[in-house]
């Protein structure tokens, strides 16, 4: 490899450092040409690219950068740099499978969201569900009241229906208001009072004859005379 080459090799890495939101340092050893390339097409089926480096050219593309730290001490022996544009988690699964599938690959370290990613918390998040897979049960969680919600609407909204339809059915919505009720008639007097009346007016009346009876024909004679009297003096 010639200094071109190896400059061009340095801006391809620096290239995919910067577009990268993890990187996985992996030993390729033991991984045959057909393996790889299997490798690689199921990667970069989940945006991402597997590429074999020399270390100290790597390390030229790393200087300087945040990935240094986390990647400079494992690029010795054969290395693969793994770069993640996706989803970190279903990269690091495909990665963990098919270690698992073909016994062969071993992952070193890398870098996610720019922290160093060891081992044990590569394989860790290997076993997490993908960020599709938690979107679908997300929105299964917040389907689920909502159909709830849904059903209950729709049941409110029936009986609404229901008993409108047997308001409707007695009269009460739509067609002729009811008749306004009758002024009440005027008060008649109670048959006790017209029995008290009575005897009162036919008791003035006796006594008003009474007295007449009392009067003697000398003082009807003298009243009459009186009168007379009245009449001349007009």
């Amino acid at each position: 490899m010639n200094r071109d080459q190896k400059q061009a090799a340095v801006e391809e890495i620096s290239t995919e450092l910067e577009s990268a939101n993890a990187i996985f340092a992996v030993d390729y050893r033991g991984i045959s040409v057909p393996q790889a390339a299997e490798l690689r097409t199921k990667l970069r089926e989940n945006d991402a690219s597997f590429n074999v480096v020399k270390n100290r050219l790597a390390k030229r593309a790393t200087d300087g950068t945040d990935a240094a730290a986390a990647l400079d001490e494992h690029l010795v022996g054969p290395t693969a740099l793994t770069f993640v544009r996706g989803d970190a988690v279903v990269v690091a699964k495909t990665i963990s499978d098919f270690i698992k599938a073909n016994d062969v690959l071993a992952y070193k370290g890398g870098l996610m969201d720019g922290a160093a990613l060891a081992p044990d918390q590569f394989s860790a998040i290997a076993r997490l569900p993908g960020v599709d897979v938690l979107r679908g049960q997300l929105v299964g969680l917040a389907a689920s009241p909502l159909s709830g919600i849904v059903r209950t609407l729709n049941q409110l909204i029936a009986g609404l229906a229901q008993q409108l339809g047997q308001v409707a059915e007695q009269g009460l919505v739509g067609g002729e208001a009811p008749a306004a009720e009758q002024a009440p008639a005027a008060e008649q007097p109670a048959p006790e009072a017209e029995a008290a009346e009575q005897p009162a007016a036919e008791a003035e009346a006796e006594t008003t004859s009474e007295n007449d009876a009392d009067e003697t024909p000398e003082e009807a004679g003298d009243d009459a005379d009186a009168d007379a009297g009245d009449e001349k003096e007009d």
